[in-house]
C-alpha cells in the first residue's frame, strides 16, 4: 500500500546530521569507530586525529571547513588599531559603565554575597503584552522592585555613535516584541525570554546582535583610548587602566544550526556596515546552502530551523575592526564566537585524552543562546559542559597584561558579572536549571513567559482527549511510576479481545530511554503477545522508518512507537492513526497540535476513521505541569495537577 512519503526531504537531511550519527555510533550494539575530524581552532593547538586520508584527497566528511592556521596574537607586535567612535564622551550612566566598568562596590558585594548564599527574590511583574518574573540578589532592601525603563527605540538606548547613526536609518523605532526584551538586555540583566517564534526570530535576533555589537564596539574602544594614553606618557603620572579581561573574547553565541549561524551573522553584518569583510566567501562556501530541501507541507517552524545548511557541528570566530569584519579568526584574536554545543564541545577537547583548552572561554561577558528549544533536540550535556567551562581563570597567561585586567576577574567574580541570554519558544526544566544553576549576574535575571491558552481547541478535529494522572513520590521516580501506570492502565486496554480494538494505535514517546523500555516490554511481556507493532525513533533510517509507516498503514502492524526527536527532525505524516496515546507530553505544543489533530484529521479525511471517534489518552504527573500547561492553558493547569479526581475529559 501506498505511503505518503517524504524520502526526498529525509535522504537530503540524513547526510546533514552529524549529531544524529555520532549518537548513533554510541547507542548500537555495536559500534564502529567513526572517524574522528580534525578539530583545531588554533595553530599548535590539540588535534583529534583521523586515520590518514591519501594526500591528494580530502573527502567533504573529513574537512573541516572551520579549521583556522591562526598563531595567537602577539600584543606587542601588533599595529594601534583605530577607534570605532573617536568623539564618544564617556556617560556615567551608561549601563556598561554601570554593570563593568565602574560598577557600586558596595551594591555588587551585596549582591554577590547573597547569590552565594542563594538568596534570590522573586517579583511578578505584569506588563501590557507578558508575565515578567524578575529575581533579584536578595540583599535585605525591602524596597519593590522594577524593571528598567521602557525602551521604545534607538534614542532610548546608549548605543555608540556608529551603531546608533546605521540602525536610526534602518530601524528606529522597536515593535513589541524588542521593546519587551530591550529594557533588560541593553541593561545588562540575564534573560530568559520563552516567547520565541519564528515570526518574531528577526526582533530577537537584532536586539541580540545590537546589544552585542554595542558591548564590543564599547570594550575595544576604551581598550585602544588606554593603550594610546599608555604610549603617551612619559611614566611620571601612576595609571591606573583596568578595561579589560584575560583573554579577548566577549561574546558567545550558542545556535543550533549553521544557517541559524548564517542569520545571526547577516544580521550583525547589517547593523554594523562594515566597510570590508575578509574571507566572506570561505563563510559562505561553507555555511551558506540555498537548495530547496523541503516540500511545502512542513510547518513554519521546521522550514525556520532546518531550512539551508542544517549541520549542527560548527565554530566560528569573527573579530572586528573599524572597516573590517574577520571571518575564522583565531579564537583567541576574535571578539565573537558563534558555536554549536556540538562544534565548541569538541573544540575545547578531550577529557579522557586530557587535552582541554577552554582559556578562550575565560573573559566571556555576554552569552547569546538562540533557539535553546532546538538545543534541546540535540546533546543537552554539551550546553552544560559549556557554561561549566565559562570564567574560569586560565591556565596560560596568552600575553596577557595583568595590569590591565579588571578587578573582578582577578578576584575570581567574573561568572557574576556576566550576561546570559537565552531565547527559547518555551520554558523546560532544563532551561530552568541553566538559569538556576549558572546565572549569577548581580543585576538579577528575569524570565519573560506568556500566558499560554492551551492547544486543546485548536486540533482542528474533534477528539475525545482524556488526561489522567499518576502520582510520583518524586522526579527520581517519576520513570517507573509512568511505566509502572502504562503497564497497568493503558496495555490491558490496547490487549482486551486479543488486541482486535489496537489497530490504528500511535505511541507517543518522548524519551529515547522510555522508547526503548516499552519497545522491550511489547517485544518480550506475554501481555503484548497479540499486539503487532512497529518503531520510528530518531535512530530509524529512511528505509526503516518507511517500512514502519507502510506496516501501521496496512494494518500488519497494529501499534506503532514514536518518538518525539523522530518527529521534530523529521515531521513524518503519517496515516491510519486512530487513537493517540501520549506516554509523556512533548515540550513543544507544536508536537501535540500535530500528532493527535493532525494525524487524525488525516484518517478522518481518508475515510478510516468516523468523524468525530478519534481518540486521544495522555499520561501526565505533577512533574509535567510546565508541558501541560501549554497544552491544556494556564487556566486549567493549576485544577489538573491539584483536583482529588485524576482523569481530566475534553471534547
Amino acid at each position: 500500500m501506498e505511503v505518503d512519503s517524504d524520502e526526498e526531504d529525509e535522504q537530503e537531511m540524513q547526510t546533514a546530521q552529524p549529531y544524529m550519527s555520532l549518537m548513533k555510533s554510541l547507542v548500537e550494539s555495536n559500534p564502529h569507530k567513526a572517524k574522528r575530524r580534525k578539530l583545531d581552532h588554533s595553530a599548535g593547538d590539540e588535534e583529534f586525529k583521523s586515520e590518514p586520508a591519501p594526500e591528494d584527497e580530502e573527502s567533504d566528511e573529513d574537512r573541516d571547513v572551520d579549521q583556522v592556521e591562526e598563531a595567537e596574537e602577539d600584543l606587542e607586535e601588533l599595529q594601534p588599531e583605530d577607534l570605532f567612535d573617536e568623539d564618544d564622551d564617556l556617560d556615567k550612566s551608561d549601563p556598561f559603565e554601570v554593570h563593568f566598568s565602574e560598577p557600586n562596590e558596595e551594591e555588587v558585594q551585596a549582591s554577590v554575597r547573597a547569590i552565594q548564599g542563594s538568596k534570590w527574590r522573586m517579583d511578578r511583574i505584569p506588563t501590557k503584552s507578558t508575565r515578567v518574573f524578575l529575581s533579584t540578589p536578595d540583599t535585605g532592601d525591602d524596597e519593590a522592585k522594577t524593571l528598567p525603563g521602557p525602551i521604545k527605540g534607538i534614542s532610548d538606548l546608549k548605543l555608540k555613535k556608529r551603531l546608533n547613526e546605521v540602525m536610526d536609518s534602518k530601524h528606529p523605532k522597536f515593535d513589541e516584541v524588542e521593546q519587551t526584551i530591550a529594557p533588560l538586555l541593553f541593561n545588562y540583566q540575564d534573560l530568559l525570554h520563552c516567547n520565541r517564534t519564528p515570526a518574531s526570530s528577526d526582533s530577537v535576533r537584532r536586539m541580540a546582535g545590537l546589544h552585542a555589537l554595542n558591548h564590543i564596539f564599547k570594550t575595544r574602544d576604551r581598550v585602544v583610548k588606554n593603550n594610546a594614553r599608555l604610549s603617551r606618557s612619559d611614566g611620571t603620572e601612576d595609571l591606573e587602566l583596568r578595561d579589560q579581561g584575560f583573554t579577548r573574547p566577549k561574546v558567545l553565541m550558542i545556535l543550533p544550526t549553521r544557517q541559524s549561524c548564517v542569520k545571526m551573522v547577516d544580521m550583525i553584518v547589517s547593523i554594523c556596515d562594515p566597510d570590508q569583510q575578509e574571507h566572506r566567501k570561505r563563510f559562505e562556501d561553507g555555511y551558506v546552502d540555498k537548495q530547496a530541501r523541503f516540500s511545502d507541507d512542513k510547518p513554519e517552524d521546521f522550514r525556520d530551523l532546518f531550512a539551508g545548511n542544517d549541520d549542527d557541528m560548527f565554530r566560528l570566530g569573527m573579530k572586528f575592526t573599524r572597516k573590517t569584519i574577520k571571518y575564522f579568526s583565531q579564537f583567541y584574536n576574535s571578539d565573537i564566537i558563534f558555536a554549536s554545543p556540538l562544534g565548541l564541545r569538541m573544540a575545547i577537547g578531550s577529557e579522557e585524552e586530557k587535552k582541554l583548552d577552554f582559556d578562550f572561554l575565560s573573559s566571556i561577558e555576554l552569552v547569546v543562546i538562540d533557539q535553546a528549544d532546538a538545543l534541546l533536540m540535540q546533546n543537552w550535556e554539551h550546553v552544560e559542559f559549556i557554561f561549566e567551562h565559562l570564567n574560569i581563570q586560565p591556565k596560560d597567561a596568552h600575553n596577557c597584561d595583568f595590569t590591565r585586567v579588571r578587578s573582578w576577574y582577578l578576584d575570581d567574580q567574573a561568572k557574576f558579572f556576566r550576561q546570559t541570554v537565552i531565547l527559547s519558544a518555551f520554558n523546560t526544566p532544563e532551561l530552568a536549571e541553566l538559569a538556576r544553576a549558572h546565572c549569577h549576574n548581580w543585576a538579577g535575571k528575569a524570565r519573560i513567559q506568556q500566558e499560554s491558552p492551551g492547544t486543546l481547541q485548536y486540533l482542528g478535529v474533534k477528539a475525545r482527549q482524556t488526561f489522567s494522572r499518576f502520582e510520583a513520590a518524586s522526579i527520581a521516580a517519576d520513570p517507573d511510576a509512568r511505566f509502572a501506570y502504562f503497564t497497568k492502565a493503558i496495555v490491558p486496554m490496547l490487549a482486551k479481545h486479543k488486541a482486535r480494538d489496537a489497530a490504528g494505535t500511535l505511541i507517543f514517546i518522548p524519551s529515547y530511554l522510555d522508547f526503548v523500555r516499552v519497545r522491550n516490554y511489547f517485544a518480550n511481556n506475554s501481555a503484548c503477545e497479540n499486539i503487532s507493532f512497529g518503531t520510528i525513533s530518531e535512530y530509524a533510517d529512511v528505509p526503516e522508518a518507511s517500512r514502519a509507516r507502510s506496516h501501521f498503514l496496512n494494518g500488519r502492524h497494529k501499534v506503532l512507537l514514536y518518538t518525539e526527536r523522530a518527529h521534530h527532525f523529521r515531521r513524518y505524516q503519517i496515516k491510519g492513526v486512530k487513537r493517540v496515546v501520549m506516554y509523556a507530553l512533548p515540550d513543544n505544543p507544536l508536537f501535540y497540535k500535530e500528532i493527535t489533530g493532525g494525524y487524525l484529521q488525516k484518517s478522518e479525511q481518508a475515510l478510516m476513521l468516523e468523524h468525530g471517534q478519534g481518540v486521544v489518552r495522555v499520561m501526565f504527573s505533577k512533574y509535567d505541569v510546565m508541558k501541560l500547561e501549554r497544552i491544556v492553558g494556564s487556566a486549567r493547569v493549576g485544577k489538573m495537577i491539584r483536583d482529588q479526581g485524576d482523569t481530566f475529559d475534553f471534547v
